[in-house]
């Protein structure tokens, strides 16, 4: 169990763990870039959602246990293993390595049971549900072919995504350290980000000739991404530290604000990197409904994810955040008549001055916060 006489810092095994899944999600990217018509989006999804969910195994083990002892780091390296198998298996996980798919995911969720195992009752919650239920559930969906397979591979999403919420009594008993978890989901944020940069650079440094449009839209795609670095690490991971210290329900709040939301936050990121490679190399086409809705409806979703955010954490409404959502969002039809080059910039555009905007507001809500309070006047009467 946690207790909080000392902050928890992200331990080097953990951050070793993560270079699997930096692998994973460049795989998960690949796959959407392929397919990212109608059909491949949910499909995508289906295989995201597993994967997420091994990485948030791990985070949360590595949070209510001590893991430096070398029984914990071969635990962390083992999940690895299978993160690894997993992305292996990513790009014919519809295919001929669906069995693969499955079985590294099992492997998983099997090793964290037994890195937790420790914890009274833990196997009644999402740990048990992942070893005893969906895990078994994903392998016996790479055995099946045709549609079969993605409808059990959701199935076991879905309970992977329920477990928390209708097992939160249990969750309820366990201590969480505050100061790792925002840590932890923060770097992967910046693992999705950086597959973004990797949508941006890859495209770009294909290309036979090299020319001025597509030198701009390496510019535009790279202040995306900057200004999406800004949206979540300028204040809202802050923010987000700060809720789950002073809050009473601490497990509710990670279940919401963490695992929920950075699902969305994450595959949000993802889909803007896809988009980014559909464009940066051929700035001058149209881009079709399918890559506008990766960037701006990837924008729009990430940014709305904040309003849910903050009104969990706060009850308080993410004004210019969901106002900045709704105009990407309404942009779209007019955007299938412009170049790429132009989508990207006026995207670009958008959300910098979403940010400029932000900052300004926190600015004089501090300088209103730090001005002296003029005393009141005492009127004689009164003083008698």
């Amino acid at each position: 169990m946690a207790t909080e006489t000392e902050e928890k810092r992200v331990t080097w095994a953990e951050l070793f763990f993560d270079l699997v899944f930096v692998f994973a999600i460049t795989q998960i990217s690949n796959l959407l870039y392929l397919h990212h018509g109608a059909g491949g989006v949910p499909r995508a999804l289906v295989v995201f959602v597993p994967v997420y969910w091994c990485w948030v195994g791990t985070t949360v083990q590595a949070n209510v246990r001590d893991v430096d002892s070398a029984r914990d780091r071969v635990g962390i390296f083992a999940v690895g293993l299978s993160g690894l198998l997993m992305a292996l298996a990513l790009p014919e996980a519809y295919g001929a390595r669906g069995v693969l798919f499955g079985a590294a995911y099992w492997a998983a969720r099997l090793v964290l049971l037994w890195l937790i195992g420790g914890i009274r009752g833990v196997w009644r919650g999402p740990f048990g549900v992942g070893a005893v239920i969906s895990g078994p559930l994903m392998l016996t969906g790479g055995l099946l072919h045709g549609d079969a397979r993605p409808a059990l591979w959701a199935v076991a999403a879905a309970v992977d995504l329920a477990g928390p919420t209708v097992l939160r009594s249990v969750l309820a008993r366990v201590e969480y350290h505050p100061g790792h978890l925002p840590e932890r989901f923060g770097l992967l944020v910046l693992v999705a980000l950086g597959e973004s940069i990797v949508g941006t650079g890859a495209p770009a440094a294909a290309v036979r000739s090299l020319g001025n449009g597509e030198l701009f839209a390496v510019i535009a795609a790279f202040t995306i991404s900057c200004a999406l670095w800004w949206v979540y690490f300028a204040h809202a991971n802050e923010a987000m530290r700060h809720a789950l210290t002073v809050t009473d329900a601490r497990a509710g709040m990670l279940r919401r604000v963490f695992s929920y939301a950075h699902l969305v936050l994450v595959a949000s990121v993802i889909a803007i990197a896809v988009g980014f490679h559909v464009t940066v190399a051929e700035p001058g086409r149209r881009l079709d409904l399918g890559t506008l809705g990766l960037l701006y409806g990837g924008c729009a979703l990430y940014l709305l994810t904040f309003g849910y955010t903050r009104w969990t954490m706060f009850r308080l409404p993410a004004h210019t955040r969901l106002v900045a959502g709704a105009v990407l969002l309404a942009l779209v039809p007019a955007l299938l008549l412009v170049p790429a080059l132009a989508a990207l910039v006026v995207l670009a555009v958008l959300l910098v001055g979403l940010n400029a905007v932000e900052e300004a507001r926190i600015r004089r809500a501090g300088a209103a916060a730090a001005e002296p309070v003029p005393p009141v006047p005492v009127e004689p009467a009164a003083a008698e």
